[in-house]
């Protein structure tokens, strides 16, 4: 089985990916439209049509439903989803499904209209945690997370982790203060004004919980030898892993401090034949800054309760020694509802040299990492611009 992954590593790769037309908020665009935008620019970043598609990948709605409303007859079809590390994943399927010979180019969508459309339907009854937890007020993601969050900082020390979710959350917003597409573009944030932010579901203030937007973004994947022909040429993807460990009810994690992505990240990098050191980028998912925090301690790049000491001083901001979540993150660049390929669209820019003030001196390999449900699911990747 390892491998057969290896094999596999830079036998693909990322040649388009953009944002749908507007992100923020956009009311007057549907989740669909977001799909349809998103998918034609990202094709028109590769110099490809949409009649070139011939593999379809989506999480939300079914491929069915985005295959007649893009106009696309896929080949192959996966509407894998679990939840915002969906579309991460779906880089390691459409790299699998490529060199099988299943499609040669492959195309990823997402859109959703996260802030705009608060009357989303919401199944109940059915799952476990609508029978065991949600009765006893242990609902959405903002409370299951804070109780992980809360067992963090009864083993690891209250003080030393809201300092590492404060530095985490000034931090990616300086980055979002150099992208001109983020919806704090325009606010910088000092410490006071995350230490004041009213408290949502303790341990977190309001600036430890990420953003609600409407967005759309798109990736398109396709074999080593059409992307020699693409406008930009091939990010190759060099490492995938993915799994999860749990479902809808967070206390049937087997770890509130460790992720899946112990296992998905030490994957993606056994695949790739690379280290951590390696890494000039990490574009992690932060849904809240605790996710980070859990993140950057279940991938190896630090060991257990050593993230406060990781993230110290800055070191994750502009001008720091270990860049993260350039383009400002879910915090505050955008966050429709499930992020995660928005993770994988500033890695390819930044591999690409294309993020302009934020662009960093030296960028050849980036590690982007989903994650999904209520810490349940993950998805990593490992991308480089070498040739």
């Amino acid at each position: 089985m390892k491998a057969l992954r290896k094999s596999l590593s830079g036998k693909a790769a990322i040649v388009g990916v953009a944002e749908s037309d507007k992100i923020g908020k956009v009311p007057e665009i549907s989740p669909l439209g977001h799909h349809a935008q998103a998918a034609h620019n990202a094709l028109e970043d590769a110099g490809l049509n949409i009649s070139d598609v011939d593999g379809l990948f989506t999480a939300g709605y079914s491929t069915y439903d985005l295959g007649e409303y893009l106009g696309i007859e896929p080949n192959f079809t996966d509407s894998t989803i679990v939840g915002g590390s969906s579309f991460v994943i779906h880089l390691a399927h459409a790299l699998a499904a490529i060199n099988a010979g299943y499609c040669e180019v492959a195309l990823i969508t997402h859109g959703q209209s996260g802030r705009s459309d608060r009357a989303r339907n919401r199944s109940g009854g059915g799952m476990p945690a609508d029978q065991y937890t949600s009765p006893y007020g242990i609902m959405g993601p903002p409370i299951n997370y804070a109780m992980a969050a809360r067992k963090y900082m009864e083993m690891y020390g209250e003080d030393r982790t809201r300092q590492a979710l404060a530095e985490i959350a000034v931090s990616t917003r300086k980055w979002a203060n150099m992208n001109e597409k983020a919806y704090f573009y325009d606010k910088p944030m000092t410490f006071d004004d995350y230490h004041d932010s009213r408290w949502v579901s303790w341990p977190f203030h309001l600036l430890d919980c990420c953003l609600v937007t409407d967005a759309g973004a798109a990736i398109v994947v396709t074999s080593m030898e059409k992307a020699k022909d693409t406008k930009k040429g091939p990010i190759k993807i060099l490492g995938v892993g993915e799994g999860h460990d749990h479902g809808s009810m967070l206390s049937q994690m087997p770890d509130l401090t460790r992720t899946y992505g112990r296992k998905t990240g030490p994957r993606a990098l056994e695949m790739a034949g690379l280290d951590y050191s390696d890494i000039d980028l990490a574009m992690i998912y932060d849904s809240f800054t605790y996710t980070v925090l859990a993140t950057l301690e279940s991938l190896g790049f630090c060991g257990p309760g050593e993230g406060p000491d990781f993230v110290a001083n800055q070191v994750t901001a502009p001008g720091g020694s270990f860049p993260l979540n350039t383009s400002g993150g879910g915090l505050s660049y955008t966050h429709p509802g499930m992020y995660g390929i928005f993770t994988v669209l500033e890695a390819v820019r930044q591999l690409r040299g294309e993020t302009g003030e934020r662009q960093l001196d030296k960028c050849d390999i980036a590690l982007a990492h989903g994650t999904g449900g209520l810490l349940s699911s993950t998805g990593t990747v490992l991308l480089t611009s070498n040739n």
